[in-house]
């Protein structure tokens, strides 16, 4: 796991509603589109809403650009890595200084839409996670077909029953996120971890999906397919070994 501990220090995120998660690497010729686009979303979102972007180590002067567009947006804030840490991390990072009742996240490429954040905000009172289905895809053949090979491996070995978990498009109740066991290539069983938890359920909703416009993507087809494979076996192993309670009284 390459964190340094859970912060449990509030700040200004508990002051909305929900804070949407947007880990950054290297993804500067994104950076004025992202604004743009999450600048338009808050005052549509059917929450109070804020941003946090992490940066990931970038080497390629994504993090002065997002501290500029922090300073011009009130209700966008940032956090930086010391180093590239990989996205689980980054994401371990957004959710442990999320103090928000919900949180969200979506990739800096923006292959999904801010707006479609709605679609799952609204089946939030019944589902601690709700994550989208992307719908018509526009990935290369090699993405897709890797995505689907992956996908129905990870369906056989946890038995989550997920369609699309790798959609970057997600919300969840931040209580539910603050107790998942995190670990290198977390993000890819979030709906997993979820669900062992006492009334973890999963919503999927079909959101919309887009071609990558600028810059590249982190991915090829070997961290596509052999990072996932190693990692449902770690899961299966975790699994078995999860601790789950609920406190019933306390004078604390």
């Amino acid at each position: 796991m390459q964190t340094e501990g859970t912060d449990s220090t509030m700040n200004k995120t508990a002051d909305y509603q929900f804070t949407i998660i947007v880990p950054v690497f290297n993804e500067k010729d994104n950076i004025e589109r992202l604004e743009k686009e999450l600048a338009r979303f808050l005052p549509q979102s059917l929450k109070k809403t804020c941003v946090l972007f992490v940066d990931d180590g970038s080497g390629d002067g994504s993090g002065e650009m997002l501290r500029g567009v922090c300073e011009r947006n009130p209700d966008m804030y940032h956090i930086s890595l010391g180093r590239n840490c990989g996205l689980s991390a980054a994401m371990k990072a957004g959710i442990d200084k999320t103090f928000s009742e919900f949180l969200g996240y979506i990739d800096a490429d923006l292959q999904t839409d801010p707006e479609d954040f709605n679609l799952l905000l609204a089946h939030t009172g019944d589902h601690p996670l709700v994550m989208g289905i992307r719908t018509g895809r526009k990935d290369s053949f090699v993405k897709n077909a890797s995505s689907k090979i992956a996908n129905g491996f990870r369906r056989m070995m946890t038995g989550d029953g997920i369609t699309d978990t790798g959609c970057p498009l997600k919300v969840m109740r931040t209580s539910f996120a603050k107790k998942i066991p995190f670990f290198t290539g977390m993000h890819r069983f979030l709906p997993a971890l979820i669900l062992l938890q006492d009334g973890g359920t999963v919503k999927e909703i079909p959101v919309r999906h887009y071609p990558r416009v600028a810059g590249q993507s982190k991915y090829h087809l070997w961290n596509r397919l052999a990072g996932p494979f190693k990692d449902c076996f770690a899961y299966r192993w975790m699994k078995k070994r999860y601790i789950n309670y609920t406190v019933s009284q306390s004078d604390l």
